[in-house]
């Protein structure tokens, strides 16, 4: 056995005394009064210099400045255009194959929805960049059809960045929704058309009310992905769109100040809870037809 290396009785004791410090020192971190200065000293054997945290909450009060609240703000709308877009793309769509009468047709197209989970989303997302550059395939057919003089600038820009979210999450948008459509019987809406309701007064008062529950979930599935999303709005952006994932990622790369990055991401956790209490309360809330 070389010299320094313990033996396989002795690795518990030694993984102790090797996390046990840390452990303490993140325990009292916890524990601390938010008043309190804590610095937290790694060994400096396992790094090159000395890295010390100090609690503060500099960093939190710097996340609530108007330029991140700016960007915050924008990334949630962006989220919610993109969640829309993909219940309005995907409740007709779902809605279509769960009323399909042969469960075999309902298998293929469901199977045909899941495809794109099939390859990594960057390699859809650099498909959607080869389609959108300049010398790119729908410019290229634009311009032979004669619809453009010139290629456009489709790639970089914000419409790029919402086809490149709605393309990915449509598929979570599909899979709930078709649940709650699969489950609805069929009775209720023939009994409304039987008591004199249009189609869309049934669809209204009947249909879309017992399928809520698929809605909200396929919206929760869309927008919590969305709105933290940073590798597609920086293929597909360009840089032309700061939104809050590419602002944190940015901090703990480039930026290099990982702190403000971690309290740009609790600011983030916050946007997650409201928009889990936002559904809780809409799925308890009654709902009132006429």
């Amino acid at each position: 056995m070389r010299r320094g290396l313990p033996s396989a009785a002795h690795l518990p004791a030694a993984a102790g005394r090797l996390f046990a410090p840390r452990a303490a020192w993140l325990a009292l971190l916890v524990v601390a009064p938010p008043r309190r200065r804590v610095v937290i000293s790694f060994c400096e054997r396992d790094f090159i210099g000395r890295v010390d945290y100090h609690f503060t909450w500099a960093n939190y009060a710097r996340a609530f400045d108007g330029l991140y609240l700016l960007i915050l703000a924008r990334s949630v709308g962006c989220a919610a255009v993109t969640t829309a877009l993909c219940l309005l793309a995907g409740y007709p769509l779902a809605y279509y194959i769960a009323r399909r009468p042969d469960p075999r047709t309902r298998g293929s197209l469901l199977l045909l929805v899941m495809i794109p989970f099939w390859t990594s989303f960057l390699v859809r997302t650099y498909a959607w960049i080869t389609i959108l550059s300049h010398d790119g395939l729908l410019n290229g057919l634009l311009v032979s059809a004669r619809l453009l003089a010139e290629p456009a600038d489709l790639l970089y820009t914000p419409g790029a960045v919402l086809l490149g979210l709605v393309h990915n999450y449509l598929p979570f948008a599909v899979l709930p929704i078709y649940g709650s459509v699969e489950k609805l019987d069929r009775a209720l809406v023939e009994a409304a058309r039987d008591l004199g309701a249009s189609p869309w007064r049934a669809f209204r008062t009947v249909t879309l009310p017992l399928t809520a529950p698929g809605i909200v979930g396929a919206a929760l599935l869309v927008f919590i992905p969305a709105v933290a999303m940073f590798a597609i709005v920086t293929l597909m952006g360009g840089g032309s769109t700061e939104l809050i994932g590419n602002t944190i990622q940015k901090q703990f790369t480039t930026g290099r100040n990982q702190p403000f990055g971690a309290a740009l991401g609790t600011l983030l956790l916050g946007v997650f809870l409201a928009a889990f209490a936002l559904a809780g309360w809409r799925r308890k809330a009654p709902v009132v037809t006429r």
